[in-house]
């Protein structure tokens, strides 16, 4: 049998094979996103029963086969049993794993998505942040890491990065006060504004430090929705099932 290989990671998603065996995708910080099989991980009593179910999170010890890993033990870290036992939190997570899934890639540093995945999915158990706000974090967030964000540092058309006070849909950017009467664009709040740079810049362990008012919270959600509503080409099965966010 080939070498071992152990990596930190999450388990994305599940999928029954045969009668007793498993197909997990784990988001890893060594391999990026990969599938693996767990032989007999729907057994009762097998080792590998609890830990290939979607959050959860640790240390996986694979097997390299010529198109395939196998999984062969796991110690897990976190469960995420607090999301686990309320339905509404449920939908949000297999919103966000749905999400990691999709823009995930394999042999590629996937370790800030990991880790943005990790932090929301605890932000979501500890009740201190607004659904809304939990995934406005994580949306544009996972916006900066694929590299397809709005530039909302610098004016779109003098690249001046004071009096930005306007977003421009069609430039997918900011644009300041002296430009906005020959470019257009539509008024952004200085609260909403810098909501969106912190979110795109700040050290991920800070992410989940702040709040914000409901008016900047409203702001930023519909200029978000609207902005994914033109460029994000795809839809997400999980949102179907997501509650309307609000404040709660």
């Amino acid at each position: 049998m080939s070498q071992s290989l152990i990596v930190t990671g999450m388990v994305l998603s599940t999928m029954p094979i045969g009668e007793f065996d498993k197909r997990v995708v784990l988001l890893t910080r060594e391999l990026g996103e990969i599938s693996a099989f767990a032989r007999g991980a729907r057994r009762p009593r097998s080792q590998l029963l609890a830990a290939t179910g979607p959050m959860a999170f640790g240390t996986f010890e694979l097997y390299e086969g010529l198109n395939s890993y196998t999984l062969a033990r796991a110690s897990i870290e976190a469960y995420f049993l607090e999301i686990a036992e309320d339905y509404d939190k449920v939908c949000l997570a297999a919103y966000f794993l749905e999400m990691a899934e999709y823009y995930g890639i394999e042999n590629s540093d996937e370790s800030q998505r990991l880790l943005l995945l990790y932090q929301t999915l605890r932000a979501l158990a500890s009740d201190k942040f607004s659904p809304r706000l939990l995934r406005i974090i994580y949306e544009i967030r996972t916006m900066g890491i694929n590299g397809e964000y709005p530039d909302v540092f610098s004016c779109a058309a003098c690249g001046r990065k004071e009096g930005l006070a306007y977003f421009h849909m069609g430039r997918r950017a900011v644009i300041c006060s002296d430009c906005q009467p020959v470019e257009g664009g539509r008024p952004i709040s200085a609260s909403a504004l810098y909501a969106f740079q912190f979110i795109l810049s700040a050290p991920m362990k800070k992410l989940f430090s702040f709040r914000l008012t409901d008016p900047v919270e409203e702001e930023v959600w519909q200029l978000l929705r609207e902005y994914q509503g033109r460029y994000l080409e795809h839809s997400f099965k999980a949102e179907a099932f997501l509650s309307s966010p609000g404040k709660g």
